[in-house]
C-alpha cells in the first residue's frame, strides 16, 4: 500500500514548524503512518523523507541509503523509521558535501555536516536503538532531523556560492564525478 504523499515545498509555514513527539508508537494509526510513508520513500528511490515534509508534525522520518545516480557512491541501508530521535552527540569534524531535498526542488548545495553522530531512536516495533552513524549515512541523519526542527538544509550553509541549481549541478558536478571515476584508472 503506497499511499500518495503531497510534498510540502519552501516557504510553506508548516515546513518550519518544530514537530511534536509520537506519543504512541504502538498505535494502529501511527504503524499504518509509518509503512505508508515507508512505502512512499521506496516508491520514489528517496534517500529519505521528514514527516513534516509531508504535512504530519510528528517526530519521525524514514532514512533510506542506496546508490542512485545523484549519488551512485551512496552506501546501502535497509529502510528504516525513525521514530523521536536524539543526536547524543557529534563529531567536532564537519565535511561539507552536496545535498538536495524534495521540499526545495531544482536546487543544490554544499552543506557542512558534523562527519560522526551518535543516536538514539525507536523503531515502529517500540525497540530503542543507539547507533553511531558516518559519512553519508550521518549526512542523511542530520538532514532529516533537520526537518523535525522546522530547518532546511539550506538553513545550513556558509555562503551563497554553495548553491547551486540541479541542471547545473548534475553538469558540473555530477558529470565531472562520473569522468573523473571513469578515467581514475
Amino acid at each position: 500500500m503506497c499511499r500518495d504523499f503531497d510534498i510540502l515545498k519552501l516557504g510553506h509555514p508548516h515546513l518550519r514548524l518544530t514537530a511534536e513527539a509520537v506519543n504512541d508508537v504502538a498505535s494502529d494509526n501511527n504503524q499504518v503512518l509509518f509503512r505508508q510513508l515507508l512505502s512512499f520513500v521506496i516508491a520514489q528511490q528517496g534517500m529519505g523523507i521528514a514527516a513534516p515534509q509531508v504535512d504530519i508534525s510528528q517526530r519521525f522520518f524514514i532514512m533510506s541509503s542506496h546508490p542512485n545516480s545523484r549519488y551512485p557512491h551512496a552506501p546501502v541501508m535497509e529502510p528504516t523509521v525513525v521514530i523521536n530521535p536524539e543526536i547524543l552527540w557529534m563529531s567536532d569534524r564537519k565535511e561539507k558535501d552536496w545535498e538536495g531535498c524534495l521540499s526545495v526542488p531544482g536546487v543544490r548545495a554544499l552543506v557542512p555536516r558534523n562527519t560522526e553522530i551518535k543516536v538514539r531512536y525507536t523503531l515502529p516495533t517500540n525497540k530503542i536503538i543507539e547507533s553511531a552513524y558516518s559519512g553519508f549515512i550521518a549526512r542523511v541523519f542530520q538532514h532529516e532531523y533537520d526537518h523535525l526542527n522546522g530547518l532546511v538544509f539550506l538553513d545550513r550553509i556558509e555562503t551563497s556560492h554553495d548553491i547551486m541549481v540541479e541542471d547545473e549541478w548534475q553538469k558540473r558536478i555530477v558529470n565531472q564525478d562520473q569522468h573523473a571515476s571513469n578515467t581514475a584508472f
